[in-house]
């Protein structure tokens, strides 16, 4: 009798999880990115099943699973060009793969260290990738002046992150250039734009010892005053 108790339980358990009704969902994560992913019908906060982000519209940038609103199991992410830049096991909580940083590239990185020669020392890195990764930072800053005209042709923007030796978001700064319109300034924010996932790195290791890092972020940008990459 127990046996036909549990696995009566057992069916309506499942039955209820997978016959749970989704809504399908689409985001502009920036001007350029679009997500697709379903959610809870009647709560729309609580994400489930396959996810993807698309570059376009057309080239893939991300693709993984959420279960009740949390990223899990295998995710990969993409630059704008389709190419595989990272794999990440959210189960895990690891790297499976980073791909070399391309030299031809308009991110740089700055740490507070000396270094030698000899020296191993790896860059700061954030779940998503180089771009993907990024995006939050990109589209959390819009000019605080208008741009009729202006050439924003002329303005140049650099998105600059600090990163604690904890893998933290210590610093958010926004420096606008201009040579054109003898223009320079920085822009200096609180961390209240970002989530708590957004605020976690891996952090960069001088001799496998976790140090204070710059991650630099070259922005183009746009006529409605947000900024894009490159």
């Amino acid at each position: 009798m127990k046996s036909v108790t549990f696995l009566f339980i057992s069916l309506f358990y499942i039955t209820v999880c997978f016959g749970q009704d989704t809504i399908n969902k689409r985001k502009w994560l920036s001007n350029e990115v679009l997500e697709r992913y379903k959610v809870v019908k009647g709560n729309e906060d609580v994400r489930v099943g396959p996810y993807k982000a698309y570059y376009k519209r057309r080239t893939l940038v991300a693709e993984g699973n959420y279960n009740k609103g949390r990223k899990t199991g295998l995710w990969n992410f993409y630059d704008d060009e389709g190419k595989l830049m990272q794999k990440y096991d959210f189960d895990k909580t690891e790297f499976i793969y980073e791909a070399p940083l391309d030299t031809d590239t308009d991110i740089s990185f700055a740490f507070d260290s000396q270094i030698k020669a000899g020296d191993r020392l790896t860059r700061p890195i954030k779940i998503g990738g180089n771009y993907y990764g990024l995006i939050p930072y990109i589209t959390a800053f819009r000019l605080p002046f208008e741009t009729e005209g202006i050439n924003v042709d002329y303005i140049d923007a650099v998105v600059e992150l600090l990163i604690s030796p904890g893998g933290r978001l210590a610093d958010y700064k926004v420096h606008l250039i201009s040579r054109v319109y003898n223009y320079k300034q920085t822009f200096n924010f609180g961390l209240d734009f970002f989530n708590e996932e957004d605020k976690q790195f891996s952090p960069a290791t001088l001799n496998r010892i976790p140090i204070l890092s710059r991650i630099f972020i070259h922005c183009s940008v746009n006529n409605d005053g947000s900024l894009d990459f490159y």
